[in-house]
């Protein structure tokens, strides 16, 4: 019998990937397909669903096209951004863009920040679902984009028929099943699950002015919800000749493209389901997600969660994050006048990172590290989701001078890698101090490829970081779900524990633990002069 493979697919902010792997988790190939932003403009950021299956389907029919029989293709799981699709009753797209009007514009993404007003009113009801979210429901989530819809565009909310996240819309595309994941609905959508109790809260949407979200049993925002990995069936007719695969392939219930990496990353080199608490996941693209599970639920304030199962089935999930990680380092670069310098045929980051040993040397410093004793960043661009949960707070620069050069680029590029570590660092703090114990870091993502942010990670919190080799955790976690689906595994735990990828360690330089001590001093100091700015200028 041929050995069984499994298809991973992968949507984020600006591209589909989709990833083939064997049974045992050795990944044999990627195929990446690039999808667009629409409409970006002050707070908004739109997608268009029909784009992206289109360009779904061309990453798993490219990744497969080497596969003589696809057969063996037992299996396919999705991941995506926690994005809110509309659909009407045909399941066509209804827009959501005020601004264009076109119903190909059908997602609101999840960087979008135009619920400000929205989620500040929610919070402001303080009902007690809130407590699965830090305290306050953020205008990532869907609660208040809901809202959004049904005060600024009445056509749209009459005309909707479905929400859905992303990820629900893939499984619905590739299957036909309208069922939701129990991650996406119970970590962006307030649905409850503790273990005794599972369902829609009736009372905390009638208490923000959703309640007819509720009619005909909950059918525009979901009816059935199911844990990931579970088979929503086989692909249909349609998707089988979309994708090139067979119709008897297993569609596994979707999971959040973060809670994908999170379960990827933290069965690395793991034994029992026991070695996956005590570890901290962070899973670097746009943003930074840091994913950690627990036996038992801890509450922490500015910490989404605890979620029951919505990454790795029985345990406890708490989800905290940094809005703007890798685009607040790609903002840097590309606004700054030196960006364009950048000649060598290397990538931009290995360029700077390069120059500031240079640098380094020239100052006869032991390590680049130092090199910004008098330059601070402070990195909130985009504002803080974690653990101060304030989307108004803004990004702080102190040590600018006339300087234009790529050496000042250099230094403001590891100012921010800095800045992402000691933010790391706060969060975890704040998970300790609530019953947490972390003991290592394990990263996948753009960022995590940079040796300087790695090493920076180790070196400011003191810790182990570990960094999978196949460096596609996000796709693994995918595949994961698909190998569970099929019922190659009994369980997603035993499909983890049975795919999971090794990793190299990266130890900390404890000769630079006071500095980095002294720089998280800085770094909290203008966080909180920061407040007090903003408290200034309210009074009268």
């Amino acid at each position: 019998m041929a050995e069984a493979h499994y298809v991973g697919v992968d949507v984020g902010t600006s591209s589909v990937r989709a990833g083939l792997v064997k049974r045992g988790g050795h990944m044999l190939a990627i195929h990446t397909v690039p999808i667009t932003v629409g409409n970006p403009a002050a707070n908004f950021y739109e997608q268009d669903s029909e784009e992206i299956w289109a360009a779904v389907c061309q990453a798993v029919k490219v990744v497969t096209s080497g596969l003589s029989d696809k057969s063996v293709v037992r299996g396919i799981g999705f991941d995506a951004t926690c994005s809110l699709v509309v659909l009407d009753h045909d399941l066509r797209p209804v827009t959501i863009s005020p601004n264009t009007g076109k119903d190909n514009f059908n997602i609101i993404m999840w960087m979008d920040h135009r619920a400000k007003d929205q989620a500040f009113y929610i919070n402001s009801q303080q009902h007690k679902v809130l407590k699965y979210v830090g305290g306050k429901v953020s205008l990532e989530m869907q609660s208040p984009k809901l809202l959004w819809l049904k005060v600024h565009m009445e056509d749209t909310w009459k005309r909707a028929a479905h929400f859905l996240d992303l990820p629900d819309y893939l499984t619905l595309k590739a299957s036909g099943s309208l069922s939701r994941s129990l991650c996406s609905v119970v970590c962006k959508w307030t649905y409850q699950c503790d273990g005794s109790t599972q369902g829609w809260d009736h009372s905390f949407f009638k208490s923000i002015g959703l309640e007819d979200l509720a009619q005909d049993n909950w059918k525009k925002i979901g009816q059935k919800v199911v844990a990931p990995g579970t088979s929503c069936g086989v692909l249909t007719a349609a998707a089988a000749e979309q994708m090139g695969l067979v119709r008897t392939t297993q569609v596994a219930t979707s999971i959040i493209d973060a809670h994908a990496g999170g379960l990827g990353l933290v069965a690395t080199q793991a034994t029992t389901s026991d070695d996956f608490v005590g570890r901290l996941a962070l899973i670097c693209g746009t943003s930074t997600c840091h994913m950690c599970v627990s036996q038992d639920p801890i509450f922490c304030q500015g910490v989404w969660g605890p979620y029951l199962s919505a990454m790795v089935p029985g345990c406890w999930l708490n989800e905290a994050g940094q809005s703007a990680s890798g685009s607040l380092v790609d903002h840097i670069i590309k606004t700054h006048p030196a960006a364009n310098k950048c000649t060598t045929g290397k990538n931009v980051y290995q360029w700077l990172e390069e120059l500031l040993a240079v640098m380094a040397k020239e100052e006869k410093l032991s390590d680049p590290t130092l090199l910004t004793r008098d330059f601070h960043l402070y990195p909130d661009f985009h504002g803080n989701r974690s653990p101060i949960a304030d989307p108004t707070m803004k990004g702080m620069i102190s040590g600018l001078t006339l300087d234009a050069s790529d050496r000042n680029l250099a230094l403001l590029y590891l100012a921010a890698i800095q800045a992402l570590a000691y933010g790391t660092r706060q969060i975890i703090e704040q998970l300790t101090s609530n019953g947490h114990n972390i003991t290592s870091l394990l990263m996948c993502g753009g960022l995590s490829k940079s040796p300087i942010f790695a090493q920076t990670h180790a070196d400011a919190l003191g810790m182990k970081v570990l960094i999978p080799q196949a460096q596609a955790p996000v796709l693994l976690g995918a595949s994961i779900l698909a190998a569970a689906a099929s019922g190659d595994y009994p369980d997603v735990t035993s499909a983890a524990l049975a795919m999971a990828d090794t990793a190299p360690s990266c130890l900390p330089h404890q000769e630079l633990t006071r500095y980095h001590d002294r720089k998280y001093q800085v770094f909290k100091k203008m966080q909180a002069d920061q407040e007090a700015y903003c408290q200034l200028m309210l009074n009268e």
